[in-house]
């Protein structure tokens, strides 16, 4: 969250001449819910199933970029599958700069608590081995812009 994979997706799906999908997007528009009624009305782990369920859809689609949530990868079956469509990259920032860059948003569920900064920090520490574990390559969105950022994952692809 706050990375950038939306921005980046889509720019990144331009580039590649792809189509741009998000998974939190086709899990809202399947639901007819938003991420925040999900989480409200049902709980995470039902939300969880959902990742995995719009996963599964993906085999309907074709020549594309996709942008998932930061807990996707937590279900190693998910893993697996979007290892099965292609190369992961992360896209990383430091916990100071995800704060500042969604302080002002109201449709992060998880940060619907007392101290949001800490938990971006708690949230990070947790899955940060994964995130390493699971990545085939990382990108530290802290200090790039779109461009730069975009311009290093297309490199590092062509020279795959």
């Amino acid at each position: 969250m706050g990375s950038g994979k939306t921005v980046i997706g889509h720019r990144l799906a331009r580039e590649l001449k792809m189509t741009y999908l998000d998974t939190d997007q086709l899990i809202e528009e399947h639901e007819q819910m938003t991420i925040n009624q999900i989480f409200a009305e049902k709980d995470e782990g039902f939300f969880r199933s959902l990742e995995t369920s719009a996963l599964k859809s993906l085999h309907a689609y074709d020549n594309f970029v996709i942008a998932t949530g930061g807990g996707m990868v937590l279900r190693e079956e998910n893993v697996k599958m979007l290892k099965r469509l292609g190369p992961l990259i992360l896209l990383w920032a430091a916990p100071g700069v995800i704060y500042e860059r969604i302080k002002a948003q109201k449709n992060r569920p998880l940060l619907n608590v007392a101290d949001p900064k800490q938990e971006i920090r708690g949230i990070l520490e947790a899955r940060t081995p994964t995130y390493e574990r699971v990545a085939d390559f990382k990108v530290d969105t802290s200090k790039l812009n779109i461009d730069e950022t975009v311009g290093g994952i297309m490199q590092w692809l062509k020279s795959r």
